[in-house]
């Protein structure tokens, strides 16, 4: 029993001395430090939370101190949330900070537009009381926005997945109703799972509209559907994340995909600007090489983690296109199929991870395995791969490449082009199709200077040492992506050249 009744006080002992502060401390006197005087929580949409943002409180002086109150000025009521030294809530009080020493405060909002007032929701978080009192500004822009939300059972609450031929998929999604047809200008989209258009419906997207995608969502058109994106120079169309903070802006795989699935027809998507997806584009098309599953023109497609396009056996049709950084290829045509590309830059400079492939694959075949287990490949027809004034670039040594496998139709040609093709190790040395000699390669430059503005940044317009100017053939595309007059010594690409400053 001595032996236990030693042992209690012992524990006390230690509870009382592991509570106590070892140190002592002033009230603070108004001489706080802080590493930003407002936060900006940049924009959120209505309803979606924000990223979390920091500030950092500083204790300057050679004494500790005690925060008597640390609080938001709008109380329990401020849509603001709060995080102090690890500790949530909006209220804290009796914060110490040792002499020279610091503290986090990590702020977060959820906002609903309809119960403010002012769409620029402000409050101030105050440190201390009285005339000491300091405080630090807090700004968010909260912005409304039309939802599209995948339905859910009213029973258990599981939220429906997509069923597409027939059969059930594990993408979580619904088909768009009639109303839902045209994305507006007026107000952004935010799309939560995957929003597919129904057979024999054409999806609308207006000049200027913006589209927003949540994580693992996309837009699918579905066989015998149809999209039309078609931006303006004036009034483009832009499709990305959800997130609107600055630190997302170019944050690749924040959503999925694009996806024009077999069978959907007469898609369009002019003077847009699609970003930041795991692949920008997916085109799946089987059959018809007379008429494009897909004009693209006057679009940008760039730093998507997979792939900016990846076309399988599809049809597509593209000028004035930028497709640049990707972590797996820029644009890669697959399974044959029919392409037409006509002042395009294609380049690729993903220093995210290690890349595998060029900027540019084009391929006839596919690769799988049979119930037995064997490897089969089969081919596809190539009808066309044509490429006219376009620019391959990128940080690795090979960015265009021609795999073909015998057994179906392999057509190309590239006329008037600019190519980066150092072969160092020479893996490509009997590969026909990548002889630049042979006369399906029409007035190439090898190895060239493209001189692009900032590649890192998705810049490629070309300046004025590029090695592309004046080299372009004539075609019917008598301005470039910006609108630039080209009808007279038109450059390789989809810009014509500048003077950079």
């Amino acid at each position: 029993m001595r032996y236990f009744f030693t042992f209690l006080v012992c524990i006390f002992l230690i509870t009382i001395s592991s509570c106590r502060k070892d140190f002592t401390t002033v009230p603070s006197f108004g001489q706080l430090k802080f590493s930003k005087d407002t936060v900006f929580l940049d924009t959120v949409f209505t309803n979606i939370g924000s990223a979390t943002y920091n500030l950092k409180v500083y204790n300057r002086s050679n004494q500790n101190i005690t925060i008597p109150k640390i609080t938001l000025e709008n109380g329990s009521s401020s849509n603001y949330r709060l995080n102090v030294d690890g500790i949530p809530g909006k209220e804290f009080m009796d914060i110490d900070i040792l002499a020279k020493d610091s503290i986090f405060v990590f702020v977060e909002t959820t906002i609903d537009v309809t119960k403010v007032t002012n769409p620029l929701y402000t409050d101030r978080i105050l440190f201390g009381n009285g005339i000491a009192q300091q405080d630090v500004d807090l700004v968010t822009l909260v912005e409304d926005a039309n939802f599209i939300f995948p339905g859910k059972d009213a029973i258990t609450m599981k939220i429906d997945s997509l069923t597409l031929d027939g059969q059930p998929t594990t993408l979580k999604g619904r088909f768009l109703k009639d109303s839902e047809l045209t994305f507006s200008k007026s107000k952004p989209t935010v799309i939560y799972g995957f929003a597919a258009v129904p057979a024999n419906k054409t999806l609308t997207v207006e000049a200027g509209a913006r589209v927003h995608f949540h994580d693992n969502s996309g837009l699918i058109v579905d066989n015998k559907a149809t999209l039309k994106a078609n931006g303006t120079l004036a009034e483009k169309i832009t499709f990305e994340g959800d997130r609107l903070e600055n630190t997302f802006d170019n944050v690749p795989g924040q959503w999925g995909t694009i996806w024009m699935r077999a069978g959907s027809k007469d898609n369009e998507i002019k003077h847009s600007l699609i970003k930041n997806a795991v692949v920008g584009i997916l085109v799946d098309s089987i059959g018809d090489p007379t008429s494009p599953t897909l004009k693209l023109e006057n679009t940008q497609i760039y730093n998507h983690s997979s792939y900016g396009v990846l076309a399988r056996q599809a049809n597509i049709q593209g000028y004035n296109l930028v497709i640049g950084n990707a972590g797996q290829a820029s644009l890669a045509a697959t399974i044959g199929g029919t392409y037409n590309f006509t002042h395009c830059t294609f380049a690729n400079y993903w220093n995210n991870s290690l890349r595998q492939l060029p900027a540019v694959l084009i391929n006839n075949f596919f690769v799988y395995q049979n119930d037995a287990g064997q490897e089969i490949t089969e081919t596809r027809n190539l009808n066309a791969a044509n490429f006219t004034n376009c620019i391959f670039d990128g940080n690795n040594n090979v960015e265009f490449v021609l795999d073909k496998v015998e057994g179906s139709l392999f057509n190309y040609s590239v006329n008037n082009s600019m190519i980066k093709f150092n072969d160092t190790n020479e893996s490509f040395k009997d590969v026909d199709e990548l002889n630049f000699t042979n006369p399906f390669y029409q007035n190439i430059i090898l190895n060239g200077n493209s001189n692009f503005r900032d590649s890192q940044k998705n810049d490629f317009i070309i300046g004025q040492d590029s090695d592309a100017i004046n080299k372009a053939s004539s075609t019917p595309f008598r301005s470039d992506i910006l609108g630039v007059d080209r009808t007279t010594a038109p450059d390789i690409g989809a810009y014509q050249h500048i003077i950079f400053n």
